[in-house]
This record gives structure tokens, sequence and C-alpha cells, in this order.
């Protein structure tokens, strides 16, 4: 597991603020808000990512039978606080065996959620054919939320974007028919807005999904 930050896009290397600019930049990106080290699943740990973010972290809440939170990151820094947060689960496909999903919150042109969803970015916008009904819909934070299928991807995963609270909402799955998964309305929630009942957030092991995209 790297300890460093990262480029949300590339994951490349980037470089702190100093003597010649004011922001992280990467050599192939430029200005990023930088990723920071995925955090090992637990509660104490996602309470890290949830007092940083600036942006909603989706949790689907009550998960499905059998799903355990299995990883979180951010990205941005202390001062800029957390502009994208991305959430993973994982848990028993609806068709069997193992699925996984990566729920994304971002501002525009963070690149994050593209980058989980294995495209080129920054944004699904392009990728989303919102004159058509769309595939899916959640519940985010009370609200009905429209998702589109989001071309482009690799055959491996589903992918599925919206916005919410006025921000990017991606949801990736693996393997691609866990993306039934999307079709039975999932409840999410804002964990900045949970109460005592996170406590009881049931973890597993990390997800190498969202430690290496």
């Amino acid at each position: 597991m790297r300890g460093e930050p990262s480029c949300p896009k590339c994951g490349g290397r980037v470089r702190a603020p100093g003597l010649f600019a004011d922001s992280w930049q990467c050599d192939v990106h430029g200005t990023v808000h930088p990723l920071q080290p995925v955090i090992p699943p637990s509660v104490e740990a996602l309470g890290v990512v949830v007092h940083r973010a600036r942006v909603p972290v989706w949790m689907p809440w009550p998960l499905p039978v059998g799903w355990l939170f299995t990883g979180a990151a951010f990205a941005g820094d202390d001062r800029s606080g957390g502009r994208a947060t991305a959430v993973a689960c994982s848990g028993p496909g609806p068709l069997g065996g193992m699925g996984e999903l990566i729920l994304v919150a971002e501002e525009l042109g963070v690149g994050l959620g593209a980058r989980y969803a294995g495209m080129d970015g920054p944004d699904p916008g392009p990728y989303m054919s919102v004159e058509k009904p769309p595939q899916a819909k959640v519940l985010a934070a009370g609200r009905p939320t429209p998702l589109w299928h989001v071309s482009g991807s690799p055959d491996d995963r589903a992918v599925f974007a919206g916005e919410a609270m006025g921000l990017w909402l991606w949801a990736v799955v693996w393997p691609e028919q866990t993306g039934l998964l999307m079709y039975d309305e999932l409840v999410l929630t804002d964990l900045r807005d949970a109460g005592a009942e996170v406590d009881l957030l049931p973890c597993g092991a990390l997800s190498p999904r969202i430690l290496e995209p």
C-alpha cells in the first residue's frame, strides 16, 4: 500500500505545493486534488474520511444482506478538504459469486470516478445518454436520484453516474452482472449526516479494487 499522495486521475506521483506552485501538481495532469493513501476498513478510519470530506461520503445503508464495508479513500489535502470520496463495499452478487461496489462523490473535474471506471475522464457527462430514461435509480440522502449507464468502460465492470447534491455520483460495480444490484433502488446515506448506527458497520478485508483501480 502506497503511503504517499498520488494523482486521482492516473495514480502517478504528485508534487506538494512549494516555491513555484501553490497547489499539488501531476506531471501529466497539472493541478490536481491529491488522492490520499487508501485507508483500511474500520469505523475509525471511515471517520477520518468523513471528517475531511467537503462532498458526500455515500454508503448503501442499510447494506445489502451479506455485504461489508471494504475501504475508503478521499482526494484533497488539509487545506482544501476532501473534494472527492470513494467508499468500497463487497458481498454476494445477485447472480452468485462475489460482487464489489465503489461509490464516488466528487466535484467537477477531479477525475477519481473516471479512474475507478477505467475511462478517460475526468467527468462522465460525455458518456451518458441523458436524453434517454435513466437505467437505474437510487435514493440519495432521501432524494430519488437517476443514474445513467456510462459507456466506454472496460467489459469487466458496470458503471453508472448521475448528479446528487450538485455533485457527480458514480457507482462502479464488478463484475458487470453485479450491476443488477443497481436496479433495486439502493438507499444511499451521506455518512456526514449519519448517527451512532455507523458504529455497527460490518467491516471486511480491504478491497483491492479501491487500492488499485
